[in-house]
């Protein structure tokens, strides 16, 4: 089965609406990638690039700034659907996160889910494809096996 949609982050620093936080901030770092640093997101899942785009759930998760360089951090995230086939599911994704520039491609480990998603195993691939000085959108493709 292969998914895709869009990830759409306020980012961190962005003000009162971020959607991205530092839980704990040991070193400074505007990307939240800091060694020992631990970020919390609740970002908006869309079917599209674009901001009007439909909301079909949200990406909830945390980050730790796991390396020393401070050019990557180990995410772990719950990819929850609220809204159309998908409802009331979700897919549990884990692996390092990049401090790369726009449409640099990465991998994660899809590691399980619940709902229509129960035995899922896979890999998410992220490209961030659009930034401004608030916001960061990544396209995600879902590629998921059951067992």
């Amino acid at each position: 089965m292969h998914l895709r949609f869009y990830n759409h982050e306020r980012i961190l620093g962005s003000g009162p609406n971020a959607t991205v936080v530092y839980a704990v901030e040991r070193r400074g770092s505007t990307s939240g990638a800091g060694f020992g640093n631990i970020i919390v997101y609740d970002n908006l899942l869309r079917l599209g690039v674009e901001t009007d785009s439909p909301i079909i759930g949200r990406n909830q998760g945390m980050g730790v700034g796991s390396s020393l360089a401070e050019n990557s951090g180990l995410t772990n995230c719950q990819l929850v659907f609220t809204a159309g086939k998908y409802n009331g599911s979700s897919l549990a994704v884990q692996g390092l996160f990049p401090v790369a520039p726009l449409e640099t491609v990465f991998e994660r480990a899809i590691t399980g889910g619940t709902g229509r998603f129960r035995l899922a195993r896979g890999y998410l691939l992220t490209t961030e494809v659009r930034s401004t000085s608030t916001t960061l959108t990544g396209q995600l493709d879902a590629y998921i096996t059951f067992r």
